[in-house]
């Protein structure tokens, strides 16, 4: 079986508050639970009114507590912005909370435009301390040396597994020289995908995170009865995803019928080549898509994200996916055997 999991962005639709926004998360990862989903991981963004994630490890504490036994982690945390002691720190907590069950992904971006990352009291220079920085924290999560003046209390002893983040070639050279695993933005960013994971496979070496390379592939999904009422579902996040690159970021917006009627062609077609890794449509169209997507790249892990403007649609997409998943396991096994 192939596992899946959930991305999650806390999204505030149109007409709701961020207070709706959390309440779906909690509830959308009781339901990722009970079908099979693997994790469900939170993302850290800022000064963003569609969003309601900022404070990442405060939301990963409230899907936990939410559930049970599905791992819960960030998509990530954008290290730049903390000092490697508080992340320690917060995750060392979660962790001390809800044992076995937290990750750590780590994103080197700010998240943010740089007015708000200047708010957030770290400048863009610090990026170039990323990989110093994510050894720091893989050290104050481990067990505790004699004399160590510093320590994360909660968080050394806890062993919280870290995840690089990426969407160029960077964080493929970083997870593979540091042995962690690597899960690449393809879901808005697919341009350097293959030569990424390609660099990742070819150099990984065992290190921090294990013995083998992890390759987590991350996909939009948008699954309805219908290929028809998935494509106007998925006008919701086409939408924002224009909005957002022409610097008009706001809520989720509803869908329409056609999205040629609110937004300019080229736009469309820039955010259909961004997005292009996605899954949209019936159950059967679904599955066909992520069997292909597995077949391409052969991930260890899929994580699926989708914008979806009504939660009741979203927890149906999200409900369809796994099932699309679990079909393309089945397959890939019955070729196998």
């Amino acid at each position: 079986m192939i596992p899946y999991s959930v991305l999650d962005l806390s999204p505030v639709p149109e007409g709701a508050t961020p207070a709706d926004a959390l309440a779906n998360t909690a509830d959308l990862a009781r339901h990722a639970e009970g079908w099979g989903y693997n994790r469900y991981w939170l993302a850290e963004h800022h000064n963003m009114t569609g969003i309601a994630s900022a404070a990442t490890a405060v939301v990963i504490g409230h899907v936990a507590a939410a559930t049970k036994t599905i791992r819960v982690g960030s998509g990530g945390v954008m290290l730049p912005n903390h000092a490697p002691l508080v992340i320690a720190e917060q995750f060392g907590t979660l962790a001390t909370l809800f044992p076995g069950r937290i990750d750590l992904g780590l994103g080197r971006a700010p998240g943010t435009d740089q007015l708000t990352m200047r708010a957030l009291r770290r400048g863009m220079s610090q990026a170039d301390t990323f990989p110093d920085d994510v050894v720091e924290l893989y050290g104050l999560l481990q067990d505790p040396q004699e004399g160590q003046p510093v320590r994360a209390v909660p968080g050394a002893g806890t062993h919280v597994p870290l995840w690089i983040l990426g969407s160029s070639l960077y964080g493929a050279q970083l997870a593979a020289h540091l042995g962690l695993p690597y899960a690449f933005a393809s879901h808005f960013a697919p341009d350097a995908l293959e030569e990424a994971l390609a660099l990742y496979r070819a150099n990984f070496r065992p290190g921090l995170g294990g013995e083998k390379p992890y390759f987590m592939l991350a996909a939009n999904i948008c699954a309805a009865d219908t290929d028809e009422e998935a494509r106007i579902l998925r006008t919701s996040y086409q939408q924002a995803f224009i909005k957002l690159r022409t610097g008009q970021p706001g809520p989720l917006p509803r869908p329409v019928e056609r999205i040629e009627d609110v937004a300019d062609p080229r736009w469309i077609a820039r955010v259909d080549e961004a997005q292009r890794v996605t899954a949209a449509g019936s159950l059967e169209t679904v599955t066909r898509q992520l069997g292909a997507l597995v077949d391409r790249y052969e991930p260890d892990e899929v994580i699926l994200t989708g914008q979806i403007h009504d939660h009741a649609a979203r927890l149906k997409s999200f409900e369809l996916a796994a099932q699309a998943m679990q079909a393309v396991s089945a397959a890939r096994e019955r070729a196998e055997a």
